[in-house]
């Protein structure tokens, strides 16, 4: 019988993402580390561990933080490092969208980056979503449309940066 390897999931990233998570990390292994362990520290000090909330909060911060170290070293492990696109005009991860919605004519410029990085607050939308989704591939000219749980939404592509 064959075995079966497991595909470890790729998280598509910029490089300043990528250095934002090794300071992220280095920060939580350097000086949040030695804060917890002093936390829990000072927490056995106020005696009986079974009634010690301070103690029991602490060893669930501890958690929290070994969470958190292992899923940033996981995105380390699995990061796909993008550059800034050049993609012959074609509308791709790590380039900038000028795109018209066509129900109100107003304008907006998008950044595609990877699920990690999206921040649709800010216009930095997954390639994974459906509008990157439908957006990718595009040149300047081009109408796509986005399926929305308030429907179709219709847009043109004006100009890739």
């Amino acid at each position: 019988m064959a075995e079966k390897t497991v595909k470890e999931a790729k998280f598509k990233m910029s490089p300043e993402r990528l250095d934002a998570l090794r300071a992220e990390l280095t920060h939580l292994q350097t000086v949040r580390e030695k804060e917890v362990a002093e936390q829990i520290k000072e927490a056995r000090s106020f005696g009986d561990l079974s009634e010690n909330s301070e103690y029991e909060e602490a060893k669930n911060e501890q958690s929290k933080l070994y969470a958190r170290i292992a899923e940033i070293n996981n995105l380390i492990e699995n990061a796909e490092i993008f550059e800034a696109a050049d993609t012959d005009g074609k509308a791709g991860v790590g380039s900038v969208a000028l795109v018209i919605d066509l129900e109100d004519g107003s304008e907006t410029e998008y950044r595609i980056v990877g699920s990690q990085e999206a921040n649709p607050a800010n216009n930095m939308i997954s390639d994974d979503s459906p509008f990157g989704k439908a957006l990718i591939g595009c040149v300047p000219g081009d109408e796509f449309i986005v399926e929305a749980p308030a429907g179709k939404l219709r847009f043109k592509l004006k100009e890739v940066k």
